[in-house]
Formats: structure tokens, C-alpha cells, sequence
């Protein structure tokens, strides 16, 4: 392990409840649930005054709406956070070489490795300044945890939460640990923590007083070894530039079970085509198509197809999960379905496209989904306006959907840069507003005379969108019907 504090842990603050937030001056300061809206769906993440109830990611949305009822419940707008994700991405790969994402909103940095820290003075300055560039940048607040190792550096950021920096300085790291409680360690959940329980160990230093011999008999040679180094503080993991992608895969979890062997097909299909959308997204192929079925029961069940070598044509990943279909019994009905593509490459083989039927198939990504059976499309008044959405009224300007239902669609009009808009609803099939594109969190700084190349959210003013949140009478937002998280 290092001797100087030069590993970096950020990790962005709620971060898709805050973008809603930071997009929704009459959201800011209120509790904000993201998730699928939909009997079946789950919180992604919510928003500190959320947490206030017992809300947290995971929960099952129904749980969450018992315990917050008043709070504004929002479908995802993955894009939008894909995009903001690469704005934070682009600033630590500004600070090192050596980046590893754990996800949208999470990664390490080795400032060591890219100059930028060598002891803890400049690590702590990196980090503040990294913070400031992400609130400059997006508006966002992020906390950052600085240390000699990365289970460290993940724990300090944890402790940072919301809005804050820790680093934990070589030599102290025993002592931090040793209060806290067992779940603290990484790989300590809920089954682990409650069998080191039930043996009298609670906290990190009682897991090191125990000692490395009754670890193993309670955990297991594997885990015990682990958990016994982990509170010593040791931990010898190097920050991993390029995490290798094992699989690309969607599914789709129903509000109501599926029992017609038709639309099964149909929704097997439209994954298919989704899937090939993000491998192709990704550069990438495979060569096992996996599907994935979850009956009535909860029972799932999993089959898989391997080619001779990497594919990323639809149409055979199309008639590879069609195939596996055929030997899976329905009949009780669908809860879950989902098709992946593993055994990833960065080419593929064209001798492969033989196996589809026929020429090879249109590119996927400009075909819109299959048209479902005839019973099963919706009447054409019922527009879909997901909750949270962004829209454009021909009259009112942009705003977002607070909710939909009945034939109606509520809106409130106002942007990341207004104070709190006005709530309009109308008819669902109103000819006049439209879906949209969301508006920059940073309003794009105005070009000056004679300056070159474009103003954009990147060049933005110090004033984070949500620093100056201008806050007003709003209610919860209405759960739109049928919408789920995938």
C-alpha cells in the first residue's frame, strides 16, 4: 500500500435525483424518488429529502410511495445521465490516466499516476478543485474521498456524503476503521453481517481482534482471508484503466404477466433489437445469445446459444432468442424477459450473417420496435408522457411532465435556468406539445464578440443550477401509468 493519500474516490451526490433536480427549479429542496412507476418497479436513487422517510435505492416503488406519499416520482432519463456522466468522466481523466468508472455516477482516479498529487497537500487541493470543476461543469455536487488504497479512498468518500471531501492520512487507518461497524468493509452485506453477529463481532476492530484463524472457520477460507485483510486496512488493488465489458444485455419487467405465446415473441424480439442497439453502440460483439425468462412463480429460468464466432447482426441474434423461446414452458404466464449477448469481441465474423434468414437485416438502430398484435396495441388517444419527461408546447415554451392519466397530461413549464414554472394540463392527444430534448443544467455562456468556437454547458458560469434554487408551492408530481425501469 502507498505511503502518500493519492487515490481518489468520487462519487456524484444522488446523482439522477439530483439531475432532476437541478433540471426542475420547482424540484430543488424536495423529496425526489427515480425509478419505475409501474406495480413492479424500483427506486434508482432518490434524493436526500427522500432518504428522510426511509426511502432508499432498491425499494420496491410501493414501499417507497407508502412511506413518502407527497414526494415527486419520476420516470429515468438515462440519456440525459449518460451525458452528464461523460462531462464528471472527461474531468478526471483531465487529472490521470489511470480512471476506473464502477458506474454513471462513481470511479477512482490514481492521481499519482497522472502527476497531479504526491502527497496529501496537492491530493487534497486535486480535490477540491475537482469538486469545484463538477459543480462549474453540471451544476452537481459530488463527494471525494482521498486515501492510500481504494477500499480506503471509497470509504472516506462515504464519510464525505453529501457534498464534502475526506482524507484519511497514512498511518490512521487502523484507527478510523476499528469503530466502525462491520458493514463498513466491502463484500459485508446483510447475511455476512448478521452471522458475524450472532458470533459477537460488530465492529471493524472486533473482526481484527477475532483474528484471521476464526475468521476463516466462520467465513470460509476465501472470505475470511479477505475480511481479515480488509481490517488491517490492507488493501493492494490497483485503479484499472479499462474494465473489461463481459456482457451487454436488456430486460423488461411487465406490470401485468404476459400469457399470450404471441407477444412473448414479440417482446423477444424488440430486446433483441435493443440489445444489438447497445452492442453495436459499444463496438462490440458476441458469441453466446443468453435469454432470460421469469415465469409467474418467480421462477427463472435461463437459456443460451453459442456461435462459432462474434455476431452483432439482429437478425441472428433475433432467431437465436426465438429459438431458445421454443423450449421454454410459458404457458403460466411472463413476469420478466430479457435477452444478452456474452463471450464479447471487437470484430465479428461475416460467415455468420449465413445463419439468419435471408440478406442481413436492416440496421437496427433507425428501425423503430416491432408493432405489437392488433389486440395488444394501445388505443390511439393513449399517448405515452412518461413522469419527468421534457416537453415543448407550441405556446408555453419547455417544461416537463408532472403526470398523466385519464386523457389528460399535466405540465410545469420552466427550465434548469428559470424560477418555478406554472402547472397546465391538457388532453394527452393535444397536437401542440411534443416530447423534447432536456436543456443544459449550466445555462451555455453567451459567445463574446470575436471569440472562436462554440459556447457551451462545459464553459459555463461558476453558479451551480441548483445553488440558487428558487423554491414555491408544487405538490408531488403523479405517477404515470405503466411505466417501469429497464
Amino acid at each position: 500500500m502507498r505511503t502518500a493519500p493519492t487515490i481518489l474516490h468520487l462519487d456524484m451526490d444522488a446523482f439522477f435525483a439530483s439531475v432532476e433536480q437541478a433540471s426542475k427549479p420547482s424540484l430543488r429542496g424536495k423529496a425526489v424518488v427515480v425509478g419505475g412507476l409501474g406495480p413492479r418497479g424500483v427506486v434508482a436513487t432518490c434524493s436526500y429529502e427522500a432518504r428522510v422517510f426511509g426511502v432508499h435505492s432498491a425499494m420496491p416503488m410501493g414501499q417507497a410511495r407508502r412511506l413518502a406519499p407527497n414526494a415527486a416520482y419520476l420516470v429515468p432519463r438515462f440519456e440525459l445521465y449518460r451525458s452528464i456522466s461523460e462531462q464528471v468522466m472527461r474531468l478526471l481523466r483531465a487529472l490521470s490516466p489511470l480512471v476506473e468508472p464502477l458506474s454513471l455516477d462513481e470511479a477512482f482516479v490514481d492521481l499519482e499516476a497522472g502527476g497531479t498529487a504526491w502527497d496529501a497537500e496537492s491530493a487534497r487541493l486535486a480535490g477540491a478543485k475537482l469538486r469545484t470543476d463538477i459543480r462549474t461543469v453540471t451544476g452537481l455536487t459530488g463527494s471525494v474521498g482521498l486515501a492510500a488504497s481504494k477500499m480506503l479512498a471509497k470509504i472516506a468518500s462515504e464519510e464525505a456524503k453529501p457534498d464534502g471531501l475526506v482524507l484519511i492520512p497514512p498511518g490512521t487507518e487502523r484507527a478510523m476503521l476499528e469503530p466502525m461497524t462491520v458493514r463498513t468493509l466491502p463484500g459485508v452485506g446483510p447475511a455476512t453481517g448478521d452471522h458475524l453477529r450472532r458470533a459477537g463481532i460488530t465492529t471493524v476492530g472486533e473482526i481484527a481482534e477475532a483474528g484471521e484463524d476464526e475468521l476463516v472457520r466462520l467465513l470460509g477460507k476465501a472470505h475470511g482471508h479477505a475480511l481479515y485483510a480488509m481490517a488491517l486496512a490492507r488493501d493492494e488493488r490497483p485503479v484499472v484503466a479499462e474494465r473489461e465489458t463481459k456482457s451487454v444485455s436488456v430486460e423488461d419487467t411487465y406490470d401485468v404477466d404476459i400469457h399470450d405465446r404471441l407477444r412473448v415473441g414479440v417482446e423477444v424480439g424488440r430486446l433483441a433489437d435493443r440489445c444489438v442497439r447497445r452492442l453495436r453502440a459499444s463496438g462490440l460483439s458476441g458469441r453466446t445469445v443468453v435469454l432470460k425468462v421469469r415465469r409467474y412463480d418467480f421462477s427463472t429460468l435461463t437459456r443460451s446459444e453459442t456461435f462459432r464466432g462474434p455476431t452483432d447482426d439482429p437478425g441472428v441474434v433475433r432467431e437465436a432468442a426465438a429459438r431458445l423461446l421454443d423450449s421454454v414452458d410459458t404457458t403460466g404466464g411472463v413476469r420478466l424477459l430479457g435477452v444478452g449477448v456474452s463471450g464479447l469481441a471487437d470484430y465479428t465474423q461475416e460467415d455468420l450473417f449465413a445463419q439468419a434468414a435471408g440478406d442481413r437485416a436492416d440496421e437496427p438502430a433507425e428501425e423503430p420496435d416491432p408493432e405489437p398484435a392488433a389486440e395488444h396495441r394501445p388505443a390511439p388517444a393513449e399517448r405515452r408522457w412518461p413522469a419527468g419527461h421534457d416537453v415543448r408546447h407550441t405556446e408555453y415554451g419547455h417544461g416537463w411532465v408532472q403526470g398523466s392519466g385519464l386523457g389528460r397530461v399535466t405540465v410545469r413549464f420552466e427550465t434548469p435556468y428559470s424560477g418555478t414554472g406554472r402547472v397546465r394540463t391538457f388532453p394527452v392527444d393535444d397536437p401542440d406539445l411534443t416530447p423534447a430534448d432536456p436543456l443544459p443544467l449550466v445555462a451555455p455562456v453567451p459567445r463574446r464578440p470575436g471569440a472562436s468556437g462554440p459556447a457551451g454547458a462545459e464553459d459555463g458560469p461558476d453558479l451551480a443550477a441548483g445553488t440558487d434554487a428558487q423554491t414555491g408551492p408544487t405538490g408531488s408530481a403523479h405517477p404515470a401509468a405503466g411505466q417501469g425501469l429497464t
